[in-house]
């Protein structure tokens, strides 16, 4: 069973360790998300530890998903702090494990974050991915609309320049009334 939740920034902290193995795996398997491969376990738990404050300041959500025994995936929304922007938030980093891909987890964790954000009164989200892949099937998918693609955008983990689609979603009360 997988259970989803939202970390406070003290829980963030404890399971930092967790969230660095995931995102080391996830770079390390050639998602772009805005890291460069090799990625040293001790900057991805820097990294990680670096989120404890945007947390605890409001400025960003982050969700894990747990199974029996560990850490399976993430998301994160972050929030704007200026005031003609609080209707929208930014999702990001998206990781599944790699074990667990392909299994509906990251639907999982993309529809709990659109969720969430409309009950804290988000009616817009955007995000960007790399284009052509399976993230951007996962979006499109999932309702998305792609607004278009920035070529030579970010660089691969391994540095090759690589295209990125940009996507928003009109959520809560602003999707219901499209």
């Amino acid at each position: 069973m997988t259970i989803v939740s939202r970390l406070n920034a003290t829980e963030l902290l404890a399971c930092v360790d967790e969230l660095a193995d995931l995102l080391t795996d996830t770079v390390h398997g050639g998602a772009s998300i805005g890291f460069l491969a090799p990625l040293d376990r001790a900057a991805a738990v820097g990294w990680w530890e670096g989120r404890g404050a945007a947390v605890s300041a409001g400025h960003l959500a982050v969700w894990v998903a747990r199974g029996e025994c560990r850490l399976l995936g993430t998301v994160s929304l972050a929030f704007p702090d200026k005031p003609n922007s609080r209707h929208r938030a930014e999702l990001v980093k998206l990781m599944v494990h790699p074990e667990c891909r392909g299994q509906g987890l990251g639907r999982v964790l993309l529809a709990t974050a659109e969720a969430e954000a409309a009950a804290a009164g988000v009616t817009l989200l955007h995000l960007d991915t790399e284009t052509d892949s399976s993230a951007e099937s996962l979006y499109r998918s999932a309702g998305w609309t792609r607004l278009g693609a920035i070529p030579d955008y970010a660089a691969t983990p391994s540095g090759e320049l690589r295209p990125t689609t940009i996507f928003y979603k009109h959520v809560g009360a602003a999707a219901a009334g499209d």
